[in-house]
């Protein structure tokens, strides 16, 4: 199918787009505030939703979490922000951990939002519940770590109810230096666009240990080593890069080859350490992708370049965001542009530079769709950008071309190897 047909797939607003409603979602009022119930309390799941408590109406009132150590943290950091924004602090009967911790969330009359930040393998099982709740849902990417969850995903699509807002975490899509280039870049500046280089080349993540804990705890605690729970780094991290390309070009990518392994990495998991991949769009563009993922040296560098007939276009997460050629064009913000540690890692997602408010403004945009009725639904559009890594990944394990159609036939099914009953 092409993309238009795929995105179609999922429902009428699968598109992301905003729709125009006649009224506001579940009785909302301009300024009102909107009751946020976290599901994973860990690092990037708390700074999105203290994202949230600061830049919006959103309040933080339910937390959930498979371990009851990280429920008791994110207690007392959501405690502590509530109260310097004078809101109450979370209730007991609002927590929630273990395994069925997600549908007691979703069950909850006392919340209108669900924030899925759990590990990415269970991603589509949590969004399912929140979507059959009828509440609002921001999911953290991928949408989907394999095929099979991916046609789950669209499904579930098709079951949002006109009224709910559903957002994937592609936070970078909202940067203001990011978000005005590619309209520029959208409308043509570039010319006819030939090909596009980029890359992600981050640190090792840090294990998380726990004395007395069990292999499957230590596994579940150390997700993004492990494939099947996070989609190796081209689907967990690399994600980003892939999203920008995708959306400003206009399309998902129709084959790829690949290249890559595990050469640096020696700890339990089995993700790769790095990939080259070539991705071809229609037209016959060229995206050369690479990424690395070890080493604790403080290295980092993220971004894209696009050449076109008219103009080439930088689009990095740190330096100058620009086009050169007969429409040549800098991003000139500094107020949205902070350069206080610029340019490093930031494992959590809270970056400086181009990204400094990339949440800010994408968590503003979601509230808004809640409370003023114009809701949307970004679901297609979130497994679209997640087969087309999932697309790199196959060619780079199989070490052969795969097309999108292979993909969709052929991919492979990951399942989890454990029971979740043993934390209850």
């Amino acid at each position: 199918m092409n993309r238009r047909q795929f995105l179609q797939t999922g429902s009428a607003a699968a598109s992301g787009l905003l729709l125009l409603k006649p009224s506001t979602a579940f009785g909302y009022q301009a300024n009102s505030a909107v009751r946020l119930g976290l599901l994973g309390c860990g690092s990037r799941g708390t700074v999105v939703s203290t994202s949230f408590s600061q830049n919006t109406t959103a309040q933080v009132v339910a937390l959930a979490d498979l371990f009851p150590d990280q429920l008791a943290a994110g207690r007392s950091h959501f405690d502590q922000l509530n109260a310097t924004l004078g809101r109450q602090p979370i209730s007991s009967k609002l927590l929630f951990h273990g395994p069925r911790a997600f549908e007691q969330l979703a069950g909850s009359p006392d919340i209108d939002l669900i924030q899925i930040s759990t590990p990415p393998f269970f991603h589509v099982q949590h969004l399912e519940a929140a979507v059959a709740s009828g509440k609002h849902v921001y999911c953290e990417k991928p949408i989907g770590i394999d095929v099979a969850q991916a046609r789950q995903a669209l499904e579930i699509s098709k079951r949002v109810k006109p009224m709910q807002s559903v957002e994937v975490g592609f936070q970078c899509r909202s940067a203001p230096p990011i978000a005005a280039i590619a309209q520029r870049i959208q409308a043509g500046a570039l010319g006819k666009i030939a090909s596009v280089s980029a890359n992600y080349n981050a640190p090792a993540s840090k294990e998380k240990f726990r004395q007395g804990a069990s292999a499957d705890e230590l596994r579940l605690r150390n997700w993004l080593w492990d494939r099947a729970l996070s989609g190796d780094i081209l689907v967990e991290q690399n994600i980003h890069i892939i999203d920008l390309c995708n959306w400003l070009l206009g399309a998902h990518p129709l084959k790829a080859t690949a290249t890559g392994g595990r050469n640096i990495l020696t700890h339990a998991g089995d993700c790769w350490d790095n990939y080259q991949v070539d991705f071809v769009y229609p037209e016959n563009v060229h995206l050369s992708f690479s990424s690395t993922q070890f080493g604790d040296y403080g290295g980092f560098d993220a971004g894209l370049r696009l050449y076109g007939a008219a103009g080439s276009a930088t689009v990095p997460y740190s330096g100058p965001v620009q086009i050169l050629g007969a429409q040549a064009w800098t991003w000139q913000d500094s107020a949205a542009s902070p350069t206080t540690d610029s340019g490093k890692f930031a494992a959590n997602g809270s970056f400086s530079d181009n990204l400094a408010f990339a949440d800010r403004d994408k968590d503003r945009t979601f509230i808004e769709s809640i409370t003023s009725g114009r809701s949307h639904n970004q679901i297609a559009a979130g497994v679209e950008t997640s087969l087309s890594c999932m697309l790199g990944r196959s060619a780079g394990y199989l070490q052969h071309e795969v097309t999108w159609e292979d993909l969709l036939l052929h991919g492979e099914t990951y399942t989890l190897g454990m029971d979740l009953n043993q934390f209850a």
